[in-house]
């Protein structure tokens, strides 16, 4: 079934689609992430472009990579604000449907001093995407390169596009954040999954906090049909597990001051050196490179480095 699809689309080399998520994050930054029922006085605030696949897309653009976003955003100022920024970028928005009826996503986000970050989201518009929207951008998909995919959309939509993709032959990554149970129909069509400690425990109905734990997650999600997982483990670096076996690489360190985009930059970055035909390993120490240049600065899509530097962060 996948042959005749494949030979029917022309692949576009170092193409990126990303189906997900355009959210405005209102940011907060306080002492430390309040604790429930505590309210904190003073800090700052301020908004940044942000949605886990918006991120995605823009950390994939300025990787280098040639990238397609399929999405949905409100008729409304902040989605006006959002594609205006996708232009800015250079990202196709051929697909960015425009709803009337839903406003535009929003985040409301903690920052604590030490960079950690606690976020809730009204998904808006992103939970209207669906697959009638998907089937529309049939072609754009199957001649991708790489698929990448969150799950701030439906699950629904979520594994319509992974399916198109999987039959015209197309390296679907699923970032499987936030964390939720997946259906292993769903996992048969990712050839590449990155969860963090957090999701790779729930996924797994487990414990994953080290590299042992991350190996053994791995290699219970490879048996529900991905191909390959890697398990993020934040400063430790990822674990990386393929048919051939598992190999920690090593991140890079740096002095965090906001964590809000890492595992999205991590991931737009990564797909690009795939979608280049790059080695999975060195993919993985780029992409490395890109997520520990955006901890170092506040903001999510604002924290999102360009190709010059990290390729520098890898020189160095």
């Amino acid at each position: 079934m996948a042959a005749p699809e494949q030979k029917r689309h022309r692949k576009r080399p170092d193409s990126v689609v990303v189906v997900g998520s355009s959210n405005t994050d209102m940011i907060l930054r306080v002492d430390h992430v309040p604790r429930p029922g505590e309210t904190l006085l003073g800090g700052e605030f301020s908004t940044a472009a942000g949605g886990k696949g918006a991120n995605q897309a823009v950390a994939a653009a300025r990787a280098g990579g040639r990238v397609a976003f399929i999405a949905r955003v409100g008729r409304d100022s902040l989605g006006h604000e959002a594609l205006a920024g996708f232009r800015r970028e250079g990202i196709d928005l051929s697909h960015v449907i425009r709803s009337g009826s839903h406003p535009s996503g929003v985040a409301l986000i903690f920052v604590g001093a030490d960079g950690e970050n606690s976020i809730g989201v009204a998904g808006g518009a992103n939970q209207r995407l669906s697959p009638a929207d998907i089937a529309l951008a049939r072609d754009t998909i199957s001649r991708a390169r790489v698929l990448l995919l969150q799950l701030e959309t439906p699950l629904k939509t979520v594994e319509a596009a992974a399916r198109i993709a999987h039959r015209a032959g197309v390296e679907v990554i699923l970032n499987p954040a936030p964390a939720r149970p997946l259906p292993d129909a769903l996992l048969r069509n990712v050839s590449l999954l990155t969860p963090n400690e957090t999701e790779a425990s729930l996924l797994i109905g487990g414990t994953v906090n080290d590299v042992s734990s991350a190996t053994r997650a791995a290699r219970i999600l490879m048996k529900r049909g991905v191909r390959t997982v890697i398990v993020t483990l934040g400063a430790k670096g990822a674990l990386v597990a393929t048919s051939e076996g598992a190999r920690l690489i090593p991140g890079f360190k740096v002095r965090a001051v906001d964590t809000t985009a890492a595992g999205d930059v991590f991931n737009g970055a990564l797909a690009v050196r795939l979608a280049e035909g790059c080695p999975l390993a060195e993919a993985v120490r780029f992409a490395h490179a890109a997520a520990a240049i955006s901890v170092t600065r506040h903001g999510a899509q604002p924290s999102v480095p360009s190709r010059r530097e990290i390729n520098a962060m890898l020189r160095k």
